[in-house]
């Protein structure tokens, strides 16, 4: 399905994330069809290009980022324009009327826009006010859209106060908060895996998981954005967002229909019945930790006080570890532990659904323990791990596994998060953006982390490539249980 006829305003167009990410995804999707012949897309920044110089540095980046043939290119890049706008002036926003009203009469695009926030959060607030003060928010003349990308909001207050100031501009169903997590293929199919399978909907629930894990590790360090690192930390870059959207999808309610309204409802009441964080949980449950100068295959790596940007005093945290639970009916007893860090041995997000193992394994008393792995990232995959006899005399069992890798699909046609989530933007189909009552919930729930480490809460060291503090490792050990260690490949197909 084509989306409709549209305008797709970026503002912060000379920025990082717009030649990496956003002009590839519209590329991509403009190749495959998705896109329909009537579509433009209008750069704002306050650098001083125009058309012509925007074609040709997007265009470099298409060549270097992506496949690319020159006929397909030509006509993609003819689509793109330029206006350099003070993005803090509301004034100057007014230079965007005349181009918006030529570019809709030139595409037929009926006044429909979409507007990307690909800018510092300091001008979340500020895009809204300055388009509604030329009255580029309203919706008489086709619809109009906000994306916002994350951090929304630096804590519970900071997220309140900008839903507030945007509110006053644009209503709830034109605002689309975007976490480019949940458009991962593998995150939508945990929703599929989970309610269309007799095998695992019967067994999702305190009788027969033991308990679920669920990390984001990354190989990196900071790199060059160490200063806006050190605002932010593990805990708001993907803790926070990232990481209990994933805990949301694992954990919620089959809604009632697939539409965003449903399907929003449930991840909702999964962030309002996660059991609220207390001062013990602070000193037992949860780790902080930050990473030290370490050799990585023979190369020395920095500490993160050494970064770039990085205060040599901060106490900002690059890893976290916590253990947390749901109190609802389904949920009850059982405990999620959720970790990220950077630096870490392998780039990989994925979630362990540890089942329960049987009440007495008369066949082998090792017997090895079932896990359902669902890997988001790097290359997408489902794995069953249980057990089966060892060849040979006796009962020992060990474990086995059966593999599936969305790598395998014939058709290659999976859509990058960035791609599936502008697509839906365009569509008006809000289903994996989060919605606000939701992003508060999650800012509620972590609040007390916040306050753990503005107090000056303990900050563990680890050294770079390896799998976070001592001290995470005790914490899940106190029960008994071991994070698994993931490699960054998933097997081939047994």
């Amino acid at each position: 399905m084509q989306t409709d006829n549209n305008c797709i305003v970026i503002f912060g167009a000379s920025g990082d994330l717009t030649h990496r990410k956003l002009i590839p995804a519209l590329y991509n999707l403009y190749k495959i069809g998705r896109l329909s012949e009537n579509f433009s897309v209008l750069g704002v920044a306050r650098s001083g290009l125009n058309d012509e110089t925007f074609r040709e540095k997007m265009r470099e980046a298409l060549i270097h980022n992506e496949e690319t043939t020159p006929e397909t290119l030509d006509a993609f890049c003819s689509h793109l324009y330029y206006q350099a706008v003070n993005t803090s002036d509301a004034q100057d926003y007014g230079k965007l009327v005349p181009r918006l009203d030529d570019l809709h009469d030139k595409y037929q695009t009926c006044g429909n826009t979409l507007y990307y926030m690909s800018t510092p959060p300091s001008l979340y607030g500020v895009i809204p006010e300055c388009l509604a003060a030329h009255g580029l928010n309203t919706e008489e003349y086709g619809w109009k859209r906000i994306i916002v990308e994350k951090p929304f909001g630096y804590d519970e207050k900071t997220a309140q106060a900008l839903d507030v100031q945007i509110h006053r501009f644009f209503e709830e169903h034109q605002i689309y908060r975007i976490d480019h997590y949940l458009g991962k293929e593998t995150v939508q199919n945990l929703l599929v895996l989970r309610f269309s399978n007799g095998w695992f909907e019967p067994l999702w629930n305190r009788n027969f998981i033991d308990y679920v894990e669920i990390t984001g590790a990354e190989s990196i360090g900071v790199e060059e954005r160490g200063g806006y690192y050190d605002g932010s930390g593990a805990m708001r870059d993907m803790f926070q967002n990232h990481l209990l959207q994933v805990l949301a999808m694992v954990a919620m309610e089959p809604p009632a229909i697939i539409n965003a309204n449903s399907m929003r409802d449930e991840v909702a009441k999964v962030m309002h019945s996660l059991r609220p964080l207390t001062a013990e949980d602070m000193e037992h449950n949860l780790v902080l930790g930050q990473y030290t100068a370490a050799e990585i295959n023979g190369k020395m790596e920095n500490g993160y006080l050494e970064e770039k940007g990085v205060p040599a005093d901060s106490r900002t945290e690059t890893y976290i570890a916590l253990r947390c639970e749901i109190e609802n009916w389904r949920w009850a007893g059982v405990p999620f532990y959720v970790r990220t860090g950077k630096r870490l041995p392998a780039r990989v997000t994925e979630i362990v659904i540890h089942f329960k193992t049987t009440p007495h394994p008369v066949f082998s008393q090792n017997a090895p323990e079932n896990k359902l792995i669902i890997r988001i990232q790097p290359d997408e995959a489902i794995s069953m791990r249980f057990g089966l006899k060892k060849p040979g005399a006796g009962f020992e069992a060990k474990e086995v596994s059966m593999d599936f890798r969305y790598a395998d699909l014939a058709d290659d046609q999976v859509l990058t998060a960035y791609e599936r989530l502008l697509l839906d933007a365009m569509k008006g189909d809000a289903t994996l953006f989060a919605r606000t009552d939701a992003v508060h919930a999650a800012w509620k729930f972590v609040q007390p982390i916040l306050d753990y480490k503005e107090a000056g809460g303990r900050i563990y060291e680890y050294e770079a490539g390896t799998w976070g503090p001592v001290a995470a490792e005790k914490l899940i050990a106190k029960s008994g249980r071991v994070w698994r260690k993931p490699s960054g490949k998933m097997k081939k197909k047994v």
